[in-house]
């Protein structure tokens, strides 16, 4: 067992910065007994390699499922961080797959008869460790993706960790053409040891609790604190400013010094993907969205896009600043998407703390 990693949980336990909790304890001991045999595995080139009559076979990646909250991405950055070993990434699954949708366009241009090959060969060039978190499949076109890319990663003996709000089972669930999916979820069982994180307490929830950066309801009490917020991060009346993604633009209604302004329906109203939530976080300190209004199965695609910016902005510690109709964890309450939405509402809160982000007030 690698000893940095425990080392690394049982301080911040000791310093009070987390709450002494067996079920996290019990995954930081499994992934420090994989780094531990990562760590094991001899360097090309090596004087152990060039005597090794036949190369072992990789460890078994882990496959960490549980409800929103539970620490499965703080776990995970402290085993990458904790790990002596420089062939390793961790990248968040929606911009995993952008860059998979990016390669598989550019290697069709070529001609190419079968276009996964040469971008999985490309992703696991130097590549022993890959990290993915908050794996979650809800397009089509990356269900019918992963299943032949994870194949070929592993085929390469790339060793996976990925996190999940759902167990491989769950993955896709009633989702166009599942039974084309199920392979994949049998692939997922039998090279990856599923883990459950899913421990009583939500601690983005208590993160977040008490602080003053999501104004309900969107009425002028709301609009008049967003304009002090403005004035204190950008300092300017900003300007429209336009972000390049892939050969267009995405408009930014507000800008100035990495701080923008914006509506939900500026967004989430059009047709936005990942590649353009992420150029946005990607350029901002600070956001502030106005009019978050209640989400539901009646306005499922304005849903799904808020989600994938407020990954985007989670992963970028982009701060916001919102107005809405409600609190997070009442935006969407039922109907189709309402449990997937769960760990949207837990980023949401754990984002209301004070020491959030990169701005002037992290």
């Amino acid at each position: 067992m690698s000893p940095r990693l425990i080392a690394a949980w049982d301080a911040r336990v000791a310093a009070g910065t987390l709450q002494p909790d067996r079920d996290q304890r019990a995954v930081a001991e499994r992934l420090a007994m994989l780094a531990a045999k990562l760590e094991a595995r001899p360097r090309a080139g090596g004087l152990r390699g060039l005597l090794r009559r036949a190369p072992e076979p990789p460890p078994r990646g882990l496959y960490i499922w549980g409800g929103v909250g539970r620490g499965k991405s703080m776990l995970m950055d402290m085993f990458v961080a904790c790990l002596d070993m420089t062939a390793k990434r961790r990248v968040h699954f929606h911009a995993f797959m952008q860059e998979v949708h990016a390669g598989l366009d550019a290697a069709r241009k070529t001609g190419v008869d079968d276009p996964i090959a040469p971008v999985a060969a490309n992703l696991a060039r130097d590549l022993t460790l890959l990290c993915l978190d908050e794996m979650q499949i809800t397009d089509i076109a990356d269900a019918m993706i992963v299943g032949r890319l994870f194949e070929a990663l592993f085929a390469a003996g790339v060793v996976i960790v990925t996190t999940s709000n759902l167990p491989p089972d769950g993955l896709y669930r009633d989702g166009l053409n599942r039974h084309r999916f199920l392979p994949f979820i049998a692939m997922l069982q039998e090279r990856l040891d599923v883990v459950c994180l899913d421990g009583p307490e939500d601690y983005r929830q208590a993160a977040g609790a008490g602080a003053a950066r999501w104004f309900v309801p969107a009425d002028a009490r709301a609009r008049a604190a967003l304009d002090a917020v403005w004035e204190a991060q950008a300092g300017a009346p900003g300007a429209p400013h336009e972000i390049p993604v892939q050969g267009r633009g995405v408009r930014l209604p507000r800008f100035h010094a990495g701080v923008a302004r914006a509506r939900f329906w500026d967004f989430c109203a059009r047709p936005l993907g990942p590649a353009d939530f992420l150029a946005i976080a990607a350029a901002l300190r600070v956001l502030i969205l106005e009019d978050i209004p209640e989400l539901s199965a009646q306005n499922y695609n304005e849903a799904r896009r808020f989600v994938i910016l407020v990954d985007a902005l989670y992963e970028a510690r982009v701060a916001l600043y919102a107005s809405a109709a409600v609190p997070p964890h009442r935006l969407y309450i039922e109907g189709e998407g309402a449990f997937a939405f769960e760990r949207t509402a837990s980023r949401l809160a754990e984002m209301q703390g004070a020491a959030w982000g990169r701005g002037r007030d992290a």
